[in-house]
């Protein structure tokens, strides 16, 4: 890679660099007559690191290079999600001419491309959602949270999640953080998490020339003047996630299609329930490879700390907090009143399997809110532990990075858990009584 030693050099008579801003115009204005290209035409994701801050509650998210290519998801039939998309879309090219936009084939067809300029989706004749896990740096939502979960399940056969920036558009929004109002500051944040100060990029620009040659300005120095400095990069909660396997009653595993794969992930919970059948579905609940006991009821649901405020709430369970590690066991309807909900540590696996006394022969499992195409017969075992969560000198492995909305930049001690009980689930508001 060529490396400049001095901010002086980044343009020369023989081959002049327009200002970042005419750049930017540039950009914007090639987009607007470009049409849809091909996902498999962008480069390779970045990596980015996860550091400890002072409060330890929130971590701190670092780019080893800028961000280049953002997917956008948006919630569907919202003309205020397609208007806030397009927003953010001209601010992006205009400000950050590097970075990306990558849309869903639906989003690119649905708002057309004369409006959405220059972006890339996944080609006409393949649109598996395994070509976003080696492409995408950051996904944004538009949308609550039923279109954060949409989010997460592109990415349910990886252990590598990219950073989830969420803007509220939705009905709760209990996950998401973010303001639409507040959207270039959000996208600062994340876009210059990892760009040094410039009095700290000199120095380290000084130190790469001894070392290996000149160096590029740390890669951010197309939006020079915007950088927090160090310590001040966007504050991320790793989200816990399930490791779901389906197998049959002779140890095979199924898909969700009814065919063989391997593991799922999920960001909420993964629920088996009678679905049409009449008849209570009877389930053999297993922890810790021991048997717990035989569950008589509509269902039963595992879910994660940030599922602990869905389905598994509204069926009786515990609010547990995201930071918790934890597996959450929760019955629906239960026949036994006796039957309360459990909260396991996260190094307790759950296998939940059909047992042969059930009168209707196939329950129904959904993952996150997808079913799976075919029911599961007796003898299916559903295996539920949580995913493993590792780091290797500042490099995730596992969960789901949420960028978290603080006080300012680099502030630390506020996941907005608290606000959100109180103020979108109303938590202990009392009968008949305004506020």
């Amino acid at each position: 890679m060529s490396h400049l030693s001095k901010p002086s050099q980044l343009k020369t008579a023989s081959n002049p660099l327009p200002p970042s801003s005419e750049r930017a115009r540039a950009s914007y204005s090639t987009s607007s007559q470009a049409t849809s290209h091909s996902l498999n035409d962008l480069p390779s994701k970045r990596t980015f690191r996860l550091r400890d801050t002072p409060a330890k509650e929130l971590l701190c998210l670092e780019w080893s290079k800028p961000p280049r290519n953002f997917l956008l998801i948006k919630k569907d039939c919202s003309d205020a999600t397609t208007d806030a998309l397009l927003d953010f879309t001209r601010h992006v090219s205009s400000t950050y001419p590097d970075v990306n936009i990558v849309v869903e084939p639906r989003v690119s067809a649905g708002i057309g491309e004369e409006r959405l300029g220059r972006h890339f989706t996944l080609p006409e004749l393949n649109h598996s959602h395994l070509q976003y896990q080696d492409k995408v740096d950051l996904v944004v939502t538009f949308g609550g949270d039923g279109t954060i979960l949409h989010a997460a399940s592109l990415f349910a056969t990886s252990s590598h999640v990219p950073p989830i920036l969420s803007f509220s558009m939705g009905t709760l929004g209990f996950l998401s953080e973010w303001k639409f109002s507040e959207y270039k500051r959000a996208i600062r944040e994340v876009y210059m998490s990892g760009a040094a100060s410039e009095r700290h990029a000199v120095i380290e620009r000084e130190a790469s020339n001894d070392l290996d040659g000149p160096n590029d300005y740390t890669g951010w120095s197309s939006v020079r003047g915007k950088s927090m400095g160090p310590g001040r990069g966007a504050r991320v909660l790793v989200r816990q996630r399930l490791k779901i396997g389906v197998f049959d009653a002779n140890g095979n595993r199924l898909s969700s299609n009814g065919g063989f794969s391997d593991d799922m992930y999920a960001m909420n919970e993964v629920i088996i329930h009678r679905g049409r059948d009449p008849h209570l579905a009877i389930v053999n609940v297993y922890v810790g490879g021991r048997f717990l006991t035989e569950a008589v009821a509509d269902g039963m649901i595992v879910s994660t700390p940030t599922g602990s405020t869905a389905y598994s709430l509204s069926s009786g369970g515990s609010i547990v907090h995201p930071l918790v590690p934890s597996l959450l066991l929760t019955p629906i309807c239960p026949r036994s009143l006796s039957f309360r909900p459990l909260v396991l540590p996260s190094t307790t696996p759950i296998t939940l399997k059909l047992s042969d006394k059930n009168r209707g022969r196939e329950v129904d499992v959904s993952i996150d809110g997808i079913g799976r195409t075919q029911g599961i017969g007796v003898g299916t075992e559903v295996r539920v532990s949580a995913e493993e969560i590792t780091t290797d000198r500042g490099t995730f492995t596992g969960g789901i990075p949420c960028i978290m909305r603080t006080i300012s930049a680099g502030a630390d001690g506020d996941d907005g858990w608290v606000g959100g009980l109180n103020g979108l689930l109303k938590f202990n508001y009392p009968f008949g009584e305004e506020k």
